[in-house]
């Protein structure tokens, strides 16, 4: 019962104890040294770092964006399947338009005539057969050629397989050509527009700046050294920039990024709000995983025989995909964040004086003779009109 008594007791005068600040002025080189020096932390940490490096006096806003692109162009090829061709944009550029995004064809292979008919399946583990036991009609494997006919024939001199009825003759399975034959795809051009927003600064400007004329984009190409603003940039010297080979990453095909940074602010001059081009790979390029390497597809051009028999050229495209991402923020004085990011370095000032007293009162000599000092105890006397009582 007397513990009870005693806790509610302890309890009690905690609860109605008084707080007030009490000034002990302690005349030490160490503790006084220890004081200045976390302050100046502090105060550099506010106006180094928050203020100046992050700006913390401005209100900040993400950028928004659209791009398009114009790519420009012309290869030469000669294959025993096409003959000498010419290639324009509207070849090699697949699809025309896509969103934030082009695709450049650089290299394929090209399986000419094919017609709706019968043939024999290439030669797999789950094709090749002895009879036409082995070859069930109508089955129709989804990493097959086509659907099979139920007979068992010759592929080759000495290898049978099973036929299917397909586009035929069959595409060749074989690994695409080296040197690429759009080789000439290094020197294409690409023109990117880009326009930006900020909308909670209702701040719009774009990449083709306005010292940027006519005249000024018939010739020009995007050069680090010599036009950093112009926004027409060869695709070899993209590829070049993310310390790649165009000609070996044009075999397989790949993807590229072209990332565009708006950081701008706002406080300084519009003309000084420039993006900022960097370019690095994006698919992976490891050489100890080179499993289905690059980027490729397949497309056909369909025609019809003067006897009215459809026909088409099945082209397997090997090319680089360039994604433009684009990043950003932009920032403006606002008394609002100006005043919370003061509000925070005065509250870490206050903290420099709970670092001190730490200090003295756990690491100093005469520390029990500061505690003496530091905290007073007084009983409560009562009213002053009961004090004379």
């Amino acid at each position: 019962m007397s513990e009870s008594v005693g806790c509610c007791d302890s309890v009690s005068q905690c609860f109605f104890d008084y707080y007030t600040s009490k000034i002990l002025i302690i005349r030490s080189k160490k503790v006084g040294t220890l004081n200045r020096f976390t302050q100046a932390l502090v105060i550099a940490y506010v106006i180094g770092y928050v203020c100046v490096y992050n700006k913390g006096y401005q209100d900040t806003d993400t950028v928004l964006s659209s791009v398009t692109t114009k790519v420009k162009g012309i290869a030469l090829t000669n294959t025993s399947e096409l003959g000498e061709r010419i290639w324009d944009v509207a070849d090699y550029i697949i699809p025309p338009q896509e969103d934030g995004s082009f695709f450049v064809l650089t290299n394929m292979i090209i399986t000419t005539n094919q017609t709706q008919s019968k043939c024999a399946e290439n030669p797999t583990p789950a094709s090749t057969c002895t009879s036409h036991r082995d070859c069930k009609r109508g089955f129709n494997d989804a990493r097959g050629d086509g659907v099979r006919t139920g007979r068992c024939v010759s592929y080759s001199a000495s290898v049978k397989t099973c036929e299917v009825l397909s586009w035929c003759p069959l595409e060749k399975i074989v690994d695409p050509p080296n040197p690429p034959l759009l080789a000439d795809a290094e020197n294409f051009t690409v023109l990117i527009k880009n326009n930006i927003r900020y909308p909670k600064f209702n701040f719009n400007k774009r990449n083709i700046l306005p010292n940027i004329n006519s005249s000024y984009l018939t010739h020009c190409v995007f050069s680090r050294k010599t036009d950093p603003d112009c926004p027409i940039f060869r695709l070899g010297d993209i590829v070049g920039e993310a310390e790649e080979d165009f000609q070996i990453m044009a075999v397989h095909g790949g993807v590229m990024g072209v990332q565009i940074r708006w950081d701008c602010d706002l406080d300084m001059p519009q003309s000084w709000c420039v993006p900022r081009y960097t370019f690095r790979r994006l698919d992976n390029k490891d050489p100890d995983n080179n499993v289905a390497p690059g980027y490729n597809f397949r497309f056909a051009k369909y025609y019809k025989n003067s006897d009215g028999t459809e026909t088409r050229t099945l082209i397997k495209g090997y090319g680089i995909r360039f994604d433009v991402m684009v990043f950003g923020q932009a920032g403006k004085f606002n008394i609002i964040p100006t005043l919370l990011n003061m509000g925070a370095g005065l509250a870490l000032l206050g903290l420099v004086n709970v670092i001190c007293d730490w200090i003295v009162l756990t690491f100093m000599k005469r520390k029990q003779h500061y505690k003496e000092q530091k905290y007073t105890y007084v009983d409560d006397f009562g009213l002053l009109h009961n004090e004379d009582k």
